[in-house]
């Protein structure tokens, strides 16, 4: 098959969350699978460049916004090896992708919706029809409808689009006006089984990539079970109720290639489950990088993290506060794009800024991201809401035990060493309910007392952490299923 995947991020040239990584690993798991996969982004100003060779392969290429026809360049480069990336670079006067940043501008909705049609405009003009165009949250949703309409029927008759929704917080609130602006006729979408919101009087494009497109998923079983419910669905659980014959949960793997302790180029030292001793060397060299005391006597725990609400800062900053009492090393990194979390976390790293057991690092380093994975003891998730999580499945990976709430994709991927029900050779982590302080300290302090009081036992439930198969091979074959499927090739 000839798959276009079309998002706003891939790891590592251009990466706010997961969504970038999940681009990096299911695109390589298909082309090893066989397949052609062509994966198209904003040319973006601030990509992260380094290393990569990159090539203008066309210029002209026009695309319509508000009446006018404007004009577009075509990048071409490779990432990761052997994955081929499209950028498309935006002439518009508007310079909608030279803001120095991916998201967070005033007209995001102008920027994705040119986007989206430019992707359709220059696909148009190529001699290869897609069977298959993959699309990704709110921020290309409108190609699902979009390519039903107008110019593009004919063109991509036989093309089916699918639509992943990676968090359904966010969901691309729109006007009639601005679908008018990319050439539809936004007044048809102002009804309830197109594009008008449910609970609402705004139109929404996450809505209408989930009633356009050929088949919907979201990131893991259990989130596709939340999402139909009102504090799940945030308003879309009747539009996904009604398209559920075209709706299923499939869980984010992780790219084994890239993540990989034995060749991880950022870790101090290699090592493997059946050679786990440069794991204390991986921490005793964070350790001396980040100023912390060395000791053997205290577990080193980290969170690297969004610092936002969803994630659970207020648990995070509770075990930040009572880390000394619990006899704990505590790391976070992570940025944190709300201001208020920011300058209060901004606070708390200037008050432990010269503890020996306490670092709070307000950045986002994928390097220093990839040496606390390595050399941390356990792994902190207190997330409210999480569609699937990628850094507990990392954890996993690095032999760091995660302690995380019971949501979403943590729910599929962490089984309690207590509570689980399995048997203890089958569990890989700590899980807690309530949301609160109370809960994560439940887990974290039953994390705690293992790792004090029964090493071998600790041992034994990193090696398990690390033996657990969450890679991209069972999730691409399913996802291969589905493209099958709707193209009626089964």
């Amino acid at each position: 098959m000839y798959i276009v995947q079309v998002a706003s991020e891939v790891a590592p040239v251009a990466k706010v969350g997961g969504l970038a990584d999940v681009m990096m690993g299911l695109n390589r798991e298909l082309q090893n699978k066989g397949h052609r996969v062509e994966l198209i982004l904003p040319k973006y100003d601030c990509l992260d460049a380094k290393g990569l060779s990159l090539e203008c392969r066309q210029t002209g290429v026009r695309t319509y916004f508000e009446d006018k026809w404007h004009e577009n360049a075509i990048w071409h480069t490779c990432i990761n090896n052997d994955q081929s990336l499209t950028l498309l670079q935006s002439l518009h006067p508007k310079l909608f992708f030279d803001r120095g940043t991916i998201y967070g501008c005033h007209d995001d909705i102008d920027r994705f919706l040119y986007f989206s049609r430019a992707v359709l405009d220059w696909l148009a003009l190529q001699q290869e029809t897609p069977d298959i165009i993959h699309i990704h949250d709110w921020e290309t949703a409108a190609i699902a409808f979009l390519i039903r309409q107008g110019p593009f029927t004919r063109r991509f008759e036989k093309t089916r689009t699918v639509l992943t929704i990676h968090n359904m917080a966010y969901q691309g609130h729109c006007s009639v006006e601005d679908l008018d602006k990319i050439g539809l006729s936004g007044a048809w979408y102002d009804a309830p089984k197109r594009l008008l919101e449910d609970f609402g009087t705004s139109l929404n494009l996450l809505k209408g990539g989930i009633v356009f497109s050929d088949y919907t998923t979201t990131v893991s079983p259990n989130y596709a079970k939340e999402v139909l419910t009102p504090e799940g669905g945030k308003g879309l659980q009747l539009a996904l109720k009604e398209n559920l014959h075209k709706f299923s949960g499939i869980l984010n793997g992780l790219d084994y290639n890239y993540w990989n302790t034995e060749t991880d180029p950022h870790i101090y030292f290699p090592y493997s489950s059946s050679h786990l001793g440069n794991k204390q060397a991986n921490a005793a060299s964070l350790r001396d990088e980040l100023g912390l005391q060395q000791t053997k006597e205290k577990p080193l725990v980290v969170a690297i993290t969004r610092l936002v609400e969803q994630k659970g800062v207020d648990q995070l900053r509770h075990v930040i506060q009572v880390s000394h009492d619990k006899g704990i090393q505590c790391v976070i990194l992570g940025a944190a794009p709300d201001p208020a979390i920011h300058y209060e976390f901004v606070d708390l790293a200037q008050k432990y800024a010269n503890d020996p057991d306490v670092r709070i690092l307000l950045a986002q380093e994928e390097a220093l991201a990839h040496k606390l994975y390595a050399a941390s003891d356990m792994f902190l998730m207190p997330s409210l809401f999480e569609p699937c999580g990628l850094g507990q499945i990392i954890a996993l990976r690095y032999g760091s035990i995660p302690i995380v709430r019971k949501t979403g994709g943590l729910a599929d991927t962490v089984f309690d060493v207590d509570y689980s029900g399995k048997p203890f050779t089958e569990t890989n982590g700590f899980v807690y309910e309530n949301a609160d302080n109370t809960g994560i300290d439940s887990a974290l302090d039953r994390a705690i007392q293992l790792w004090k009081n029964d090493h071998k036992k600790w041992k034994k439930l990193m090696v398990q952490a690390m033996n657990f198969d969450f890679s991209w091979n069972a999730s691409s074959a399913l996802y291969i299923d589905i493209y099958k499927k709707i193209l009626k090739l089964v």
